[in-house]
């Protein structure tokens, strides 16, 4: 079997997993010092003597809440930048796009220069304050390393390895979707850990526009002058982003095709 054919399989078996996964203990440590660390502020706060404005943020109903608006800017916001830069990405790859390829760019890297909390703002202003002006900033601002990580994960797939599989029967589509993409998985992950990680960051900004998340308490926090309150909002998002690119690192992992 020639080399072009092997890296062929390979992408045909892509999901099963890969070689040298870690091991069951490997996977538990960061949990554990997340869950540690839960725990310690847990308990940090139980002991306190709570004033009622500490109360009145502190209590299970109120993070919990702040906790799913939270989860539901960063989430849906990543689902979006999917539907958007893999096919974008896709798009801008084929040899038909190569005009249009600079200008595209040019485009999706404005919402990065400009800073998170002014576009978030901005948007706001244009539009209106809550969740989907929000969502739309962040958007707008994590879409580039998807967009990038799609296009340089595909440029980087041997031409003999399309020239071959081209040679065996297989269609452009085919191609694409067979061999193309499951070699691309790997940096395509790495760009959606990387907006996953910006987009859990900068939710804590939807505070200012009425959208909620976590960042009413960093910002009843520094309002109020309470030390607890900030640390708390503070730790939870700082925990949260933790979490979401550990998972996120175990998804790469599992999704890389066997023997790459």
């Amino acid at each position: 079997m020639t080399t072009s054919q092997t890296t062929i399989a390979k992408a045909e078996a892509s999901g099963i997993g890969r070689v040298g996964q870690r091991s069951l203990a490997g996977y538990l440590v960061m949990p554990a010092i997340l869950l540690t660390v839960l725990v310690v502020l847990f308990v940090a706060v139980a002991s306190s003597d709570l004033s009622s404005g500490e109360q009145s943020r502190l209590n299970v109903r109120s993070v919990t809440g702040n906790l799913w608006e939270h989860l539901a800017l960063t989430f849906v916001s990543t689902a979006l930048v999917l539907v958007i830069a893999i096919p974008a990405g896709i798009l801008l790859t084929r040899p038909f796009a190569r005009a249009i390829t600079p200008p595209a760019i040019t485009v999706f890297n404005i919402g990065q220069a400009v800073p998170s909390i002014g576009l978030i703002v901005l948007i706001a202003l244009v539009f209106d304050i809550g969740f989907w002006p929000v969502v739309f900033a962040l958007v707008t601002y994590t879409v580039l390393p998807v967009l990038r990580n799609t296009m340089v994960g595909l440029r980087q797939v041997d031409a003999s390895v399309i020239e071959s599989a081209r040679g065996m029967g297989m269609t452009k589509a085919t191609v694409l979707l067979r061999i193309e993409l499951p070699l691309a998985v790997p940096i395509i992950m790495a760009g959606l850990r990387t907006a996953l990680t910006i987009n859990v960051g900068t939710a804590t900004l939807g505070a200012f526009v009425g959208a909620g998340s976590l960042g009413e308490l960093i910002v009843a926090g520094i309002v109020q002058n309470r030390q607890l309150i900030l640390v708390v909002g503070a730790v939870l998002v700082a925990v949260l982003a933790l979490l979401v690119d550990y998972v996120a690192g175990i998804a790469e992992e599992k999704l890389r095709p066997r023997g790459l």
